[in-house]
């Protein structure tokens, strides 16, 4: 009957009543007292690329937004937090970046697709972290889990889940039609509806907690409501190569997001909560029904979901919480990885992690986004990509990008400043070679210590 809830208050919603929110401060209870440990909510979207948002990600670029695409809520969140315009996750593939912001290690140390012999829960994961830093934190998983992760969420410290879910949960199959109209798209009402009853219980009950609410949408297949695809059939065409029933999708997802933001505002605790926006991957390079002949879905990035290239690993990614100065940007690269030292910090933790986090602690960019200094045990975010036969490496404003051989030697490299140009336009390995050789050498000795799947090792 969850379904049949849903669609009544999302064609109400999206007939006119489009939730934005007030902003989080106007619900703050004014007690006196001091708050106690913070709640942290991490929404995990599927294939939505960096600029596949109603707003710019990145305030010099304009095209780091798209003009037909409605995500007032996750606008939302953006503006009453900060931007991350360098924010990138793990890996461009679902999986392995799954398993690597539940670990805090990098994809190349965890693997690669679903053949990785990686097993999470042999491993510290973020639900581990912060029931050692505080006991009394209760987590939940719902949504997407990931495709063979060898880990149940409870195996993996949560509290409560919905089991080892995967794509074709969410609705998938081989053959892309250009649209499906269902009750549930993407069980986007349900898995929101199940979160926020955990929140409202967990709440009720005095327990701080960490929900990961990993959304389905926007990977293919595409579901939305019929109202919904009759509103974007009526906008015209869009501004990038998706479909009006792809952007609509979009939207049905981003009610979910505010959805959970009211929710939080309800209960009186969005003031000591922390929450966190990220997408899984870059967007899809091709989508059913999508215009070939206009803009690329990830302009003004190069390349899409399955590269290296920014189009593939840059990604929507936002914060907002306690200390995080409002609207505001930050340009120094942070990666999947790092939330769980963070989360780790946020909730107290004094202990040494395990050596192999390769994580850092962001928290110090929330008040300081220009001076704010991450430390990890690596001064760089790796990213590797067997099937693919690529790597790359980013410190500071620079990545290079290295293509291997079958035999695993170094077939041709690219360094970009991917701050100033980050379409990848300009390869500077020609006219900086000293800094395309000394990244170059941390990452080749990176990979080389963590002995990560080997080139010619294909992926299904």
């Amino acid at each position: 009957m969850l379904g049949r809830r849903y669609f009544i208050r999302m064609a109400g919603v999206l007939a006119g009543l489009a939730l934005v929110g007030t902003s989080h401060k106007a619900n703050a209870a004014d007690t006196g007292s001091t708050p106690g440990p913070p709640n942290i909510l991490l929404i995990l979207t599927d294939d939505q690329g960096w600029s596949q948002v109603s707003k710019e990600m990145h305030p010099d670029f304009p095209g780091s937004r798209s003009g037909y695409l409605s995500t007032p809520n996750m606008d939302r969140l953006a503006n009453e937090g900060m931007r991350f315009t360098s924010g990138y996750s793990p890996a461009p593939w679902c999986t392995p970046t799954r398993r690597s912001v539940l670990c805090g290690i990098s994809a190349a140390r965890t693997g690669g697709m679903n053949e990785s012999k990686w097993v999470p829960a042999a491993h510290m994961t973020i639900p581990k972290a912060l029931k050692q830093a505080n006991p009394t934190y209760h987590c939940a998983h719902f949504g997407k889990w990931g495709e063979q992760l060898r880990s149940s969420p409870e195996d993996c410290g949560y509290d409560a889940s919905d089991g080892q879910t995967g794509n074709v949960t969410g609705g998938m199959e081989k053959k892309q039609r250009p649209f499906h109209i269902v009750d549930d798209p993407k069980r986007t009402g349900t898995v929101t509806e199940r979160a926020i009853q955990f929140m409202r219980k967990e709440a009720k009950a005095g327990n701080p907690f960490f929900v990961q609410v990993s959304y389905y949408a926007v990977h293919l297949r595409v579901e939305l409501l019929e109202t919904t695809l009759k509103k974007y059939k009526e906008k015209g065409q869009p501004d990038r190569a998706y479909s009006p029933a792809w952007a609509g999708m979009l939207e049905e997802l981003d009610h979910g997001v505010g959805n959970l933001l009211k929710a939080l505002d309800d209960l009186v605790i969005a003031d000591n909560t922390y929450v966190v926006f990220m997408s899984d991957n870059g967007g899809r390079g091709l989508m059913p029904g999508g215009g070939k002949s206009r803009l690329p879905p990830n302009h003004p990035l190069s390349g899409a979901k399955g590269s290296l290239l920014e189009g593939g690993i840059r990604v929507p990614f936002f914060i907002r919480g306690p200390g995080v100065r409002p609207a505001s940007y930050c340009h120094a690269p942070v990666v999947g990885y790092d939330l769980l030292p963070t989360f780790y910090d946020l909730a107290g933790g004094k202990k040494p992690l395990p050596s192999d986090v390769d994580g850092g602690n962001i928290r110090p960019l929330f008040a300081n986004p220009d001076k704010g200094i991450v430390k990890r045990p690596l001064d760089s975010l790796i990213f590797h990509h067997p099937g693919k036969l690529m790597s790359a490496i980013r410190q500071d404003d620079h990545k290079l990008f290295v293509i291997w051989d079958k035999s695993g030697k170094i077939k041709s490299r690219a360094l970009h400043n991917v701050q100033a140009d980050p379409a990848e336009k300009q390869n500077l390995s020609a006219s900086d070679p000293r800094l395309a050789d000394k990244l170059q050498e941390i990452l080749v000795d990176y990979l080389a210590k963590v002995d990560p799947e080997k080139p010619t090792q294909k992926e299904k």
